[in-house]
């Protein structure tokens, strides 16, 4: 569709103000063009013309990636399928999507505004589990990073954890920042098997939630408590983002997340889906304007909170919800 390169472009220079704006021409054109979520209007008796602000937008439950194709117009069309790690008999999500370079573009974009030039790191992706099959976005992702870092340093690391100390060893001296991304329980693995781990003054640890049933769950305090001794860093950075998401949210510690002017979260009732919290804390629905092409507006299975500086917090997920890759038991 023409209109996705048109969306595609006005994304680069979005700022807060046209938010709404933005989110509320999304909602009448996928109401439109996205036959599930036309139909799951259509279903709660909702007219798209009754979504006059940003709190009469219906969010489209998180399931509905994993029973249907839920994409805008033919998904014939779409250029590349993303789909969900998932658990041993789990049905797996799966994110349709119309243009892989969009969304290894728009990601480099969310990075590099909270971090800087790729060009300036070396990055090493500890991604077991998530390399061991097609259709990750975080290793599509990864991937992507490592190349625009254009050094011969980053690359890829699965259960070679000797290899990765050894290369972290060599980049302690360099001018370079250090960015080791990883999946929850492999640096977990590596913090409890691998001693002596040497200071680093440029390292970045970022994890990316998950423990994919290779171990007990953990809250998140455990979990970067344990990793800030191993690594001796000040804060353990984090990445928030599913398969059903273009755009990634940062923290960078304490599970303190900024949210980029693309996204916006507003809180639901634990209690009842169709309503807005009167808490600081709720069930997460998302906006990720991003999503342009599918669907934009997402009733996670996660729970969030505001803090008191207005940074958002992931405190785990619901009860019976699929285990996924972001999830860390509520406190």
């Amino acid at each position: 569709m023409e209109e996705f390169k048109s969306f595609s472009k006005r994304l680069e220079t979005l700022t807060l103000d046209h938010f709404e704006d933005f989110a509320l021409e999304l909602a009448q054109f996928q109401a439109i063009h996205n036959p599930i979520y036309s139909a799951y209007l259509k279903a709660r008796k909702i007219e798209p013309s009754s979504i006059q602000k940003l709190d009469n937008i219906p969010f489209l439950p998180i399931q509905f990636f994993k029973d249907s194709q839920v994409y805008c117009g033919n998904p014939e069309y779409a250029t590349q399928v993303y789909s969900s790690s998932g658990t041993t008999g789990a049905i797996t999500s799966k994110h349709l999507l119309w243009s892989e370079e969009f969304y290894l573009n728009h990601a480099q974009r969310l990075f590099e505004k909270e971090y800087g030039s790729l060009s300036e790191f070396h990055v090493l992706a500890l991604l077991p589990a998530y390399l061991e099959r097609p259709g990750s976005s975080l290793v599509a992702m990864a991937s992507h990073f490592i190349q625009e870092s254009k050094s011969e340093a980053s690359g890829f690391y699965l259960y070679n954890q000797q290899e990765l100390l050894q290369r972290l060893k060599e980049l302690s001296q360099g001018s370079r920042k250090v960015l080791l991304l990883g999946v929850t329980f492999a640096l977990l693995d590596l913090a409890e098997t691998q001693a002596n781990f040497q200071v680093i003054s440029n390292l970045i640890v970022m994890e990316t939630g998950g423990m994919k049933g290779r171990r007990r769950e953990m809250i998140r305090e455990e979990v970067h408590q344990q990793l800030r001794a191993y690594f001796k860093v000040a804060h353990i950075h984090s990445e928030y983002g599913m398969t059903e998401l273009l755009s990634q949210v940062y923290s960078k510690g304490n599970g303190k997340y900024a949210l980029p002017s693309c996204m916006r979260v507003m809180l639901r009732d634990l209690n009842d889906p169709f309503s807005p919290s009167s808490r600081s804390q709720g069930g997460i629905n998302l906006i990720d304007l991003a999503n342009f092409h599918s669907c934009a507006f997402i009733e996670t299975q996660d729970i969030g909170r505001w803090d008191e500086n207005g940074f958002l917090e992931v405190l785990g997920r619901f009860d019976h919800s699929d285990l996924r890759g972001c999830n860390l038991l509520v406190q």
